[in-house]
C-alpha cells in the first residue's frame, strides 16, 4: 500500500438519547422527591396534631383544676363570713343562760321592778344579735330525741310521753347557720315499769302470810 492510501477506521459511538426517555427519568425523580416530601410532611402533621392534643388535654385539666380552686376558695370565704364570730357567740350563750334564769326567777317571785325590766331588755338585745348572725335555739321539748342536736343527761320513766321523747330541758341548744353551736342538754323519757314488775316479792309474802 502506498502512503497516500486512505485507511478507513470505523468508530462506533452510542446513539444519542431519545428526548422522551430523558423526560421520563426527570419525572420519576420528581415523583420520588415529591413522595419523600409528602411523607415528611405527613409525619410533621401527625407530630403537630399529637402535640396539639397533649396541649389541649393539659389546658382542659388546668382549667378544671382552676375552677375547682375558685369554688373551694369561694366556699371557704363564705364559711369564714358565716362562722367568723362563732367563738364569741358561743361564749355569749352562758350570759344568755344566766339572764334567762334571772328573768324566770324574778317572774316566779312576782318581782316586776326596774331591775327585772333591765335584765329582760338586755336579754332581748342579745337575742337580736343572735338573730343577726343566724344563731337560733334548738327545739327540744316534747320532740323526739335527736343525738345530732340533743345531749341526754338523764332518762326517766314516763307514762305521758312516748319512749325516747325529750321531757325536760336543762340547757338550751343553739345552731349557727347550719352548724351546731351547742347541743341541748335534756332529759329523755323511757318506758315506764310494767304493773307486774317488782310484784313477785309481794305476792310471795302474801302467800307466806296466808
Amino acid at each position: 500500500m502506498s502512503e497516500n492510501s486512505k485507511v478507513k477506521v470505523d468508530v462506533k459511538s452510542d446513539p444519542p438519547a431519545e428526548p422522551d426517555q430523558d423526560m421520563e427519568n426527570v419525572e420519576d425523580a420528581a415523583e420520588t422527591a415529591s413522595g419523600d416530601a409528602n411523607g415528611d410532611l405527613e409525619i410533621k402533621i401527625e407530630a403537630a396534631e399529637a402535640e396539639a392534643k397533649v396541649s389541649h388535654d393539659r389546658f382542659l385539666r388546668v382549667s378544671a383544676e382552676f375552677e375547682n380552686y375558685k369554688k373551694r376558695t369561694r366556699r371557704e370565704v363564705d364559711d369564714f363570713r358565716k362562722y367568723a364570730n362563732e367563738a364569741l357567740l358561743k361564749d355569749l350563750l352562758s350570759v344568755v343562760d344566766n339572764l334567762e334564769r334571772a328573768v324566770e326567777s324574778s317572774s316566779e317571785q312576782c318581782e316586776h321592778g326596774q331591775l327585772l325590766k333591765g335584765v329582760d331588755l338586755t336579754l332581748k338585745e342579745i337575742l337580736k344579735v343572735f338573730e343577726k348572725f343566724q344563731v337560733k335555739p334548738i327545739e327540744a321539748l316534747e320532740r323526739e330525741f335527736d343525738p345530732a342536736v340533743h345531749q341526754a343527761v338523764l332518762q326517766e320513766p314516763s307514762d305521758g310521753y312516748a319512749e325516747n321523747t325529750v321531757i325536760r330541758e336543762f340547757q338550751k341548744g343553739y345552731t349557727i347557720h347550719d352548724r351546731l353551736l351547742r347541743p341541748a342538754m335534756v332529759v329523755v323519757s323511757k318506758a315506764a315499769a310494767g304493773p307486774g314488775d317488782g310484784s313477785g316479792t309481794d305476792g310471795s309474802d302474801q302467800k307466806n302470810e296466808s
